[in-house]
């Protein structure tokens, strides 16, 4: 176990990130000096191993408990990795150090700047120092470097508008926040790309609708999404699209007072759970609503995840085309039928193969494949078997993933069941998939990081020219607002200055169903 104490709880959240992020595996607690004891910080961490070569750190952590001790002051902050009395590693940094807001006297204190570069300089100087101790305790780096929060490309494309520059935004990368070189440079690129993207569709002008389907025919043994299984939830799904529909008659434009007035609607995504464990009549109503209570004429961009092979019907993809969806996702997250039966996917390769070819003679031209990388089981060779699967295919654009794993999810409660098998997600697996979507013509267009993602890697999407989803980058850029309907819904309403405010719906479906009202009321803000 590893026990952190730290004097100022308020960057507690840097720090318990940081430290999971290199003991991936290991329970981890957090406590004040003066409350030895500790206690449990935020989420749990991931109860996997990664297929990392953790043995240092096993070694590190056999004897007894790891501590490391964080001490914030005014003008310095010290970070010390400690097994009971024996120091083991000790870092420092000073205020007058280079820190992100630039070079500060030596006698300057933190509490001398400005409040809005307090923060920032502090946090940023107490998360190089921590990665430092880390990185010397294990022997490792991370290809990341201390950067913990899920949107290293925003952070990219800001470099980007400062230094005008991409050698320049990736070597502030580098210099300033420890990212590997190779990683730099896929972020510097993907923002690069998504900017020359949305100066084309002027993101401000317009607003972004996603509806959710919360229902999957089964759930994955690594998936923490508030979905149920349609097996379950088969009586009330008219009840659902009932509500769903009363929600978007609510919140549309020939509602009394509309959300976001003036704006037009430029992308459309239906996702879940899976959307099409619904029926093809229960498709059709949701289209025809949509329809009628949005302007549809210039959107950019309608994207449905089909998702699961075994819910896609040619009467279902009929639905599709004939309400001008433009974007479909086909999903396999792997085409090794021995990890589909153990992750609880039930469908075959073989039905994959067929929705997907199915999707394209009626007319899709637009469809994407999810992957995920570390699934129990997999290594290099499996991966190979699914990249050459996906290359015969040749789908217009690729999201592969990287395995994160949640506390609510199957593998994290009962991973007792799963301890003899391997959890592998290293440079090279990565590195060949993205060469597969470079032979395919595929280059990365958005990347995004969750929590206790296996490797401290990353999801990253590519996609042939002209076939980028435009709410993917949306989504992952908070440049624009999106209005979100269905249970499970979070709308996220974009001020200028950069201001972000959500408004959630309640994630339980019964939840939903009785509150959907209430659900309306919350989005008043916006009209």
């Amino acid at each position: 176990m590893v026990r952190i104490i730290l004097n100022d709880r308020s960057y507690e959240y840097d720090v318990y990130t940081l430290v999971i992020a290199f003991f991936q595996g290991i329970p981890v607690s957090v406590c004040t000096p003066d409350s030895q004891n500790g206690r449990a910080s935020g989420d749990v961490p991931g109860t996997y191993r990664d297929g990392l070569d953790t043995g240092q750190e096993e070694g590190i952590l056999s004897r007894e408990q790891l501590t490391i001790e964080v001490t914030i002051s005014d003008r310095s902050i010290t970070a010390e990795a400690r097994r009971a009395d024996q120091l083991l590693v000790r870092q420092t940094a000073k205020a007058g150090e280079k820190l992100q807001t630039g070079q500060l006297p030596e006698s300057l204190a933190w509490t001398q700047l400005p409040e809005s570069q307090k923060r920032l300089s502090v946090k940023n100087a107490l998360k190089r120092c921590l990665y430092g101790c880390l990185s010397s305790l294990t022997g490792r780096t991370l290809p990341w470097g201390d950067l913990t929060g899920i949107r290293p490309v925003k952070l990219a494309s800001a470099l980007l508008e400062n230094d005008r520059d991409e050698a320049s935004a990736e070597a502030d990368l580098q210099a300033e926040y420890l990212v590997s070189a190779r990683k730099a440079g896929l972020a510097v690129s993907i923002a690069s790309r998504e900017q020359r993207i949305l100066r084309k569709m002027h993101p401000e002008r317009g607003y972004s609708l996603y509806i959710g389907i919360p229902f999957c025919p089964s759930i994955c043994l690594y998936c923490s999404f508030s979905s149920g299984t349609i097996r379950v939830w088969q009586k009330e799904t008219d009840h659902y699209v009932d509500a769903l529909i009363h929600e978007m008659a609510s919140c549309g434009r020939h509602a009394e007072r509309p959300c976001f007035p003036g704006r037009e609607l430029q992308t459309v995504y239906i996702g879940g759970g899976t959307p099409t464990t619904l029926t093809a009549q229960q498709l059709e109503r949701v289209c025809c609503a949509l329809e009628e209570h949005f302007d549809m004429d210039r959107v950019l961009e309608f994207t449905v995840e089909a998702g699961r092979p075994d819910t896609i019907t040619e009467e279902k993809l009929a639905v599709l085309r004939k309400h001008r969806v433009s974007r479909i996702s086909i999903n396999p997250q792997t085409m090794n039928q021995k990890t589909l039966d153990l992750i609880g996917r039930k469908h075959t390769v073989e039905q994959t193969e067929e929705a997907f070819r199915l999707a394209r003679s009626m007319g899709f031209d637009n469809i994407n494949m999810d992957l995920i990388v570390g699934l129990p089981g997999e290594g290099p060779e499996e991966v190979d078997r699914t990249m050459s699967a996906l290359e015969r295919l040749d789908p217009d654009d690729i999201t592969v993933h990287a395995l994160a794993l949640k506390r609510a999810a199957r593998l994290a409660l009962h991973m007792d069941e799963y301890e003899s098998i391997s959890f592998q997600a290293s440079d090279e697996i990565m590195e060949r998939a993205h060469q597969t979507c470079r032979r395919l013509g595929m280059t990365p267009y958005y990347l995004y990081r969750q929590k206790n993602m296996a490797g401290n890697f990353e999801n990253v999407g590519y996609a042939k020219a002209g076939h980028a989803g435009l709410y993917n980058i949306l989504i992952m850029e908070e440049v624009q607002s999106i209005l979100a309907l269905g249970a499970s819904g979070s709308t996220k309403v974009i001020y200028p200055g950069g201001r972000i405010e959500r408004i959630e719906n309640v994630k339980d479906v019964r939840s939903y169903l009785d509150r959907i009202d209430e659900m309306i009321q919350r989005k008043d803000v916006l009209r």
